[in-house]
């Protein structure tokens, strides 16, 4: 999810106007991480809305924020909200000097002797700071305080934790100095482009779990190939749950807006053993009917399930999210990160691309909390596409 430190607003999450010359330094022994009360929630929902609700008004994405800490993917403790604070002061009276969230991520590492362990990671979202405690140093100290927090949270789970991850939305030069080292951020778009009668199977939510399952035993399997001599290989599972949250927003953005939902999830072709399928969730982050131009079909998961995928069954389940797209009023496709493999199908298929280098926008950053620098040179990031976002 974006993170937002820098962009303008004004009004303070405790509800007052208390002086800034009151306020703690960054650096004071006095600040805590904390977890929110019901009602400083609703505050740092409040201070958000402006920046994150996307096509919705204020108070859907109010209702939104907490639907979304229903679905699976945050069940079970699996999605913590943090606050930094001063822990002088008592809950529901208390300034948040800055905020976050985390998700537990279930991951696989193959290490540098090539041997292969689940695990769990970390996903940072929704990092922010109102606009009149900027530029204290409140995110950073926020940050700081999770990188000594993160490798220990969870613990209950039995399972040792191996990093942390966020998407940056600004200068990721911010948060590599904090720890969070940036990762490659190449994408493909594609037009959106309605084809009369698309060739590839459609799949809904009651495929998705099966595949999700296919998917993830292949990353089992494979995540101990092909990786360079001594290159340690870190991957968040592609599992059912990740797919279930970004189609919860979905589904919820498209009731509140249209009064109907995308029954759509992906499309799929190919052989039984050598197929290729795709999953993607539609975001609207205008009004289709006011702007189009910024909403996007991201395509979740790329999947290509044998050793032979063709470039005609390719271009088949492309052209089924190029449809998709035109029947949504969506203005492109975005697919991150594509294998090299999948790159040349895709030009062998003779379908129109442009490939793109994100400089500011969902950047990946993580923080190794392994043996190792965390560095691209020395860590393969394997699928890091858009079903890892949150």
């Amino acid at each position: 999810m974006a993170s937002n430190i820098s962009q303008p607003r004004f009004k303070s999450q405790s509800g007052g106007l208390e002086s800034l010359d009151n306020l703690p330094d960054s650096t004071s022994p006095s600040l805590q991480l904390s977890h929110p009360t019901e009602n400083e929630t609703t505050r740092i929902c409040n201070q958000t809305s402006n920046d994150w609700r996307d096509a919705l008004t204020d108070s859907q994405y109010l209702e939104e924020s907490a639907y979304l800490l229903t679905v699976p993917l945050a069940r079970n403790s699996g999605i913590t909200q943090w606050i930094l604070v001063d822990q002088s002061q008592p809950a529901d009276k208390r300034t948040v000097l800055a905020s976050c969230e985390t998700f537990l991520k279930r991951a696989l590492i193959r290490d540098a002797y090539g041997e292969s362990e689940e695990v769990i990671a970390h996903g940072i979202a929704s990092v922010y700071c109102e606009s009149r405690l900027r530029k204290r140093g409140y995110a950073s100290r926020l940050l700081k305080e999770l990188s000594k927090t993160l490798p220990t949270w969870r613990a209950d789970t039995g399972t040792k934790c191996v990093a942390s991850i966020l998407y940056s939305d600004i200068d990721p030069i911010f948060y590599q100095r904090l720890g969070w080292n940036p990762f490659p951020s190449y994408h493909l778009e594609f037009e959106a482009n309605a084809v009369a009668t698309p060739s590839a199977t459609p799949l809904y939510v009651e495929d998705l779990a099966v595949l999700c399952e296919k998917d993830a035993g292949r990353l089992r399997s494979s995540i101990s190939k092909g990786s360079t001599v001594g290159k340690t290989r870190f991957a968040i599972i592609p599992d059912h749950d990740h797919i279930a949250w970004h189609h919860s927003k979905e589904e919820f953005g498209g009731q509140k807006l249209f009064g109907k939902t995308p029954l759509v999830k992906g499309a799929i072709a190919g052989t039984p053993g050598n197929r290729v399928w795709a999953v993607w969730v539609h975001r609207f982050y205008r009004h289709p009917e006011r702007d189009s131009s910024a909403n996007i079909l991201y395509i979740l998961r790329f999947v290509m399930e044998g050793d032979a995928p063709t470039a005609k069954d390719v271009r088949a389940v492309l052209q089924a999210a190029q449809t998709e797209a035109a029947e949504w009023g969506l203005a492109n496709i975005k697919l991150w990160s594509p294998p090299k493999a999948l790159e040349e199908l895709i030009e062998a298929a003779e379908v129109s691309f442009r490939g793109r280098t994100r400089m500011q926008e969902s950047i990946p950053c993580l923080q190794w909390y392994e043996q190792g620098d965390g560095l691209p040179s020395s860590l393969d990031w394997v699928l890091n596409e858009k079903y890892a976002w949150c």
